[in-house]
């Protein structure tokens, strides 16, 4: 790079803006020879004063390679080319693509040279790597074919649409000018060697600032499938996953990755997100993400879209996707590129905490890698002062009544729903206070153990004759955190006090003697401080009562256990075993069929916690739950190192049979139960109650524990009662994941 010596009686010309404008030089890369703007470097000079050394070595130049700045000696002289690109923030390397003599003559293959997939080609003996993607519709070169016309030219013919290509030029013929790149070559004596500029220093993205702020906001785990609409995303969770700042996990099918987002939420109470591209994988998610926002469980769904060039006509996998979340996400937006980025995230992870809901953010193909320019739109969002402390305390009046109402009670009993599961402890204390029993609704499942001596077991269609037994009996039911769910069967005849952090909540099926709006601990606590002050005359302590009405239960489960037609064990046989060997401290994901009917009336719970699909009553939720959960028990503190089981029907399990694959890859430590009965068994329960005949039902199942050795897992099969204990505690024992195939009996649930 020749610079031109400026003579003493050279005049400065007059059209010469400033010093900082323009310097004499012949660089070759000056927007205004011959004096150099700076271009030569793509960076603003810093201004000099226009003095020049007499000695004839010295020029006046700003190459920022000289020994004597801002007079240049002429080392600039040895400039390279790589120095040039190191400026631009480039590198150049050397990637090993092939092995000499891999292609033959009129081959094409796509290769990967790093960051770049190229089509490796040759051709009359010659090789020559273009640029994979051909300049009209991306088609892969690679995948082409060489093909020569009458006149013996060849030309390397895009799969796509049929354009040519020189094969070693790359250039259009007829002179057209959207010919592809070529990348330098070279043939070594251990393979065929290209030449890649790779980036130094990634410039961040639209997509980086957003993942980054779902870090800060505390998102761990992205459950998802990458695709050709959301790779700009995928690469930005890839970078967060490298710094050890996320967990991914990629699934077999989208659905999966919403319901284990949606298990993931309903252990800890925070939001994972499931990641899709557009159009079909999008709406996969749906139903996974109403079982999370029936169930109040917040989770963040990012999807792909389209460009937005071509958004609106009807392009491929095009879909309405704000319309299609619409109804399934409190919060759905799309992602612009002139969006407040970092807020937009941070506004979406609020809505699915506060609301505990689901939330929906849609990303533009394009949209994803726009680089982030503002330093201002490029600082990441904290949750700091923006999530308040939700402890609402009721009004004095709905307090002072509910607390008189108490006081006149003579059976009062308590049921909680799955709204009281942060509050088991003050819901306890004030159950201590008034000996009464304490009843649950099936999705609360767990949060009180069986054994405690005020436990009364679950209410409703899943439940214990025990629950109901308290229910028939009482004069006044205190009711935290449930929704009055008719499979909850909570009589609207009994005197009603229903607290509730929700107001919509409150009376929603039908009026209640005393609605109270609180958060559920607070209003236990100023229950329990205002009974002390003063307690009530004529309560009744019904402890005894509820250990009876166990031992009738008990007893009564003990004879079914009997019960045997040699056509497979029977559920409470089963479940009795299942309540001996589980571990107190498991997380215990259940499906949705007569299985989980008998999990809800036969199991006896300790310490375990319990997660379903409560109100959606999703068949399939359970196994990928458990996916969901192993990644909470392995990254969050407060339930690490817990056991993960999940128990299916073979019709649930049946609906995300590949997801064993994904278990298998991750290595997660989780235990599935399946009862195998060969049969939808709760749907041909309910066609004969409502007198039709039984069809469709029927099912072909594969050896389900073969197929989770031929997965890589653990598989077992039992027969035989005897087996069970010893099946399920091996199970349990395996690291990795491992299934228990049980053979049931249809009938005896």
């Amino acid at each position: 790079m020749a610079r031109s010596k400026i003579a003493d009686t050279r005049p400065i010309p007059a059209d010469l803006k400033s010093d900082k404008d323009y310097y004499w030089c012949s660089c070759g890369r000056s927007g205004n020879q011959p004096f150099c703007d700076g271009s030569h470097r793509g960076t603003e000079f810093t201004p000099v004063a226009f003095q020049v050394e007499k000695d004839d070595k010295y020029f006046l130049c700003q190459c920022k390679k000289t020994r004597n700045p801002p007079y240049c000696d002429g080392s600039h002289k040895k400039i390279t080319d790589e120095d040039l690109d190191a400026d631009k923030g480039l590198k150049n390397t050397w990637y090993k693509v092939a092995e000499t003599g891999d292609l033959l003559d009129g081959e094409i293959r796509t290769v990967q040279a790093g960051s770049k997939t190229v089509a490796l080609v040759r051709y009359q003996e010659q090789y020559a790597a273009l640029d994979n993607a051909c300049p009209h519709q991306g088609g892969p070169l690679g995948e082409g074919s060489i093909e020569c016309n009458e006149d013996g030219e060849c030309w390397l013919r895009c799969p796509w649409h049929g354009w040519d290509f020189h094969p070693i030029t790359g250039k259009s013929p007829g002179g057209f000018d959207d010919g592809v790149e070529t990348y330098p070559i070279e043939t070594r004596d251990d393979g065929i060697y290209v030449c890649i500029k790779e980036i130094l220093d990634k410039q961040r993205t639209v997509s980086d600032i957003m993942v980054e702020t779902m870090v800060e906001w505390g998102v761990s785990h992205v459950f998802g499938m990458v695709g050709h609409s959301n790779l700009g995303l995928a690469d930005a969770v890839r970078e967060q996953v490298e710094q050890g700042n996320l967990h991914y996990i990629g699934i077999r099918h989208e659905g999966a990755a919403a319901f284990a987002c949606s298990g993931f939420a309903k252990l800890t109470g925070k939001p994972a997100a499931c990641l899709t591209i557009a159009g079909p994988g999008a709406t996969n998610l749906l139903t996974g993400l109403w079982d999370a926002k029936v169930d109040r469980a917040p989770v963040l769904a990012l999807t792909g879209q389209v460009n937005t060039q071509v958004l609106g006509p009807g392009a491929f996998q095009e879909i309405n996707l704000a319309d299609a979340f619409s109804a399934v996400s409190a919060f759905s937006q799309t992602v612009l590129p002139n969006s407040r980025h970092s807020e937009l995230m941070a506004l979406a992870l609020k809505h699915a905490i506060v609301k505990r809901d689901v939330s929906h953010l849609i990303f533009p193909d394009e949209v994803q890698v726009v680089p982030m320019q503002d330093d201002a739109a490029s600082t990441v969002s904290s949750p700091l002062g923006r999530l308040a402390d939700r402890s609402v305390s009721p009004s004095r009046d709905s307090l002072a009544a509910a607390v008189d109402r108490i006081r006149g009670a003579g059976r009062p009993v308590i049921i909680v729903g799955y709204g009281a599961r942060e509050s088991m402890s003050d819901v306890m204390a004030l159950a201590e206070l008034l000996n009464a029993p304490v009843l649950t609704t099936f999705k609360a499942k767990g949060q009180l153990s069986d054994q405690h001596p005020l436990a009364g077991g679950v209410l409703g269609r899943s439940g214990t004759p025990v629950a109901s037994w308290f229910m028939n009996k009482t004069d006044l039911l205190i009711v935290f955190g449930a929704s009055f769910s008719n499979h909850t069967g909570i009589s609207p005849k009994k005197p009603i006090i229903q607290v509730d952090f929700d107001p919509m909540a409150l009376g929603k099926f039908h009026a209640v003697e005393i609605p109270v709006l609180g958060e559920i601990g607070v209003t236990c606590r100023q229950f329990i401080s205002a009974m002390e002050e003063t307690p009530g005359q004529n309560i009744l302590d019904q402890r005894q009562e509820l250990a009876e009405r166990w031992e009738l239960w008990r007893g009564e489960k003990r004879r079914r256990e009997q019960r045997d037609r040699s056509r497979g064990l029977s559920s409470a046989a089963i479940f009795s075993v299942l309540s001996r060997v589980f571990p107190d401290n498991a997380v215990i994901a259940v499906d949705v069929g007569n299985n989980t009917y008998s999990f809800g009336r036969y199991f006896e719970c300790r310490e375990q916690s319990v997660l379903m699909s409560g109100y959606l009553g999703s068949i399939g939720f359970g196994f990928p739950a458990a996916m969901g959960a192993w990644a909470a028990t392995s990254a969050n503190e407060e339930h690490k190192g817990r056991p993960v089981i999940s128990i299916s029907g073979d019709g649930g399990f049946g609906q995300y049979l590949a997801e064993f694959t994904t278990a298998v890859k991750y290595n997660m430590n989780l235990t599935h139960i399946l009862l195998n009965n060969t049969e939808l068994g709760k749907i041909s329960k309910e066609q004969r109650a409502a007198h039709f005949p039984v069809w469709q039902t029927g099912l072909h199942n594969p050896n389900f524990s073969e197929f989770a050795r031929n997965c890589g897992g653990y598989g077992i099969r039992v027969v035989a009662l005897e087996d069970l204990e010893e099946a399920v505690n091996r199970a349990i024992a395996h690291e990795g994941p491992a299934l228990v195939e049980i053979i049931s009996d249809v009938e005896l649930i």
